[in-house]
């Protein structure tokens, strides 16, 4: 199955980033966001953003162009979801809501579109099952930002069949992602290993054994991570990092239970980048350490 129309439903970080990286593989992309304001501000966000890549000699001209004239606003969720080969949702990590608005997309796309979700950690199977069409419901797990971060995170639930599976390796040999395919699981490969290792830092931070600079160094320098886990937190969300805490802890075990100063963070509105500080106050002139005991 070629994909030459997508849809992709919400227009945050991910949703962005996604939609920019199918239109920069030729793929017609289709934004829906609740909001049709943020739909406006996103295609502009991708405009800017590739127009500094032009500035700096990193893409070509007509390259930017082709590429915005593959993104389109869609009109309504049903509206979007016509004639497309593939969903992916990025929208916010509640199975209620996610199961909402994708069964709305299979009442109106194409008997044989995939239905690809973004989620970090909530159950593909459930999600296929409860939408009434597992076997192309897929797990397409991207990461911050899409557009730079090199992996896809490909995974199988119960009931996804084999043609959703190879459909989905040659997509993310289109968009130039390198591909891994895991089992569904809570957490899959990439978010359990990951927020292990942010939970952690933010232990250790609790106990004082070091700065969040110096945490953050450590796995940097040390172990060569582009980004350390507290300031890899901020950039997710830290709301965002204690939803897939708690999802853990509740379907594996105590090793997963938040750190109460992750949950203090969170109800004080600390959510990091997005807020404007968490572990690091985000400035024009980038992120400063902000966490003090």
């Amino acid at each position: 199955m070629t994909v030459d129309r997508a849809l992709v439903l919400g227009t945050g970080t991910m949703g962005q980033g996604i939609a920019q990286v199918c239109a920069a593989a030729g793929i017609q992309a289709r934004l829906f966001d609740v909001d049709a304001a943020k739909v406006t501000s996103s295609i502009k966000a991708i405009e800017k953003a590739t127009s500094r890549l032009v500035e700096k000699g990193k893409m070509d001209a007509a390259a930017r162009d082709a590429l915005l004239t593959k993104l389109a606003p869609a009109g309504s969720l049903e509206e979007g979801s016509l004639g497309i080969d593939l969903c992916i949702e990025a929208i916010p990590e509640k199975m209620d809501l996610k199961v909402e608005v994708l069964s709305r997309v299979v009442a109106a796309a194409p008997a044989a579109a995939i239905i690809g979700t973004n989620t970090s950690s909530l159950s593909v199977t459930e999600i296929g099952a409860r939408i009434g069409v597992a076997d192309r419901t897929v797990g397409l797990h991207f990461f911050n930002p899409p557009p730079v971060m090199e992996l896809l995170e490909i995974v199988r639930g119960l009931k996804t069949s084999e043609q959703s599976i190879e459909a989905s390796l040659a997509l993310a040999k289109r968009l130039g992602k390198t591909p891994i395919v895991v089992n569904d699981s809570p957490g899959f490969a990439t978010s359990r290993l990951g927020v292990a290792l942010g939970c952690e830092a933010i232990r250790m931070l609790e106990a004082g054994v070091a700065s969040v600079e110096d945490i953050d160094r450590a796995m940097e320098l040390g172990y060569r991570h582009p980004m350390g886990p507290l300031k890899l937190g901020d950039l997710v969300g830290l709301d965002v990092r204690l939803g897939i805490l708690e999802h853990l802890h509740k379907e594996v075990g105590e090793q997963f239970r938040p750190p109460a100063l992750l949950r203090q963070m969170v109800r004080a509105g600390k959510l990091g980048k997005k807020s404007g500080e968490g572990f690091y106050r985000w400035t024009d002139d980038g992120p400063v350490p902000a966490f003090k005991r």
